[in-house]
């Protein structure tokens, strides 16, 4: 399910984002509530996307102090010819911290 920007605004038990790298420098977000992730959509209905690290965290801060981690899946089993059934997932999660960006970077 996607949520927008706008939508997330209401709602009240968030668990954490999840900032995912799913190229080089491009990363899409996740909201997870009540244990459910739903993709965050900008107020358009397009999914959320960024060029940086950064200006997503910068997107996502307006929602106060909440967790929210960095997601990587390696394709590299599939550039070695393992199919995903023969190898078990390879996702990594970074914790990003809830604490606000420092003044200098905002």
């Amino acid at each position: 399910m996607k949520l927008k920007l706008k939508e997330i605004k209401h709602k009240s038990n968030i668990d954490r984002f999840v900032i995912e790298s799913v190229d080089l420098s491009l990363y899409i977000a996740f909201v997870q509530i009540n244990g459910e992730e739903h993709l965050i959509a900008d107020n358009t209905g397009k999914p959320l996307k960024t060029t940086n690290l950064l200006s997503m965290q910068r997107q996502i801060k307006q929602f106060g102090q909440i967790d929210a981690v960095l997601r990587q899946r390696s394709a590299y089993d599939e550039m070695v010819g393992r199919g995903a059934q023969q190898v078990g997932d390879n996702t990594m999660e970074l914790s990003l911290g809830n604490q606000p960006l420092p003044e200098w970077l905002n």
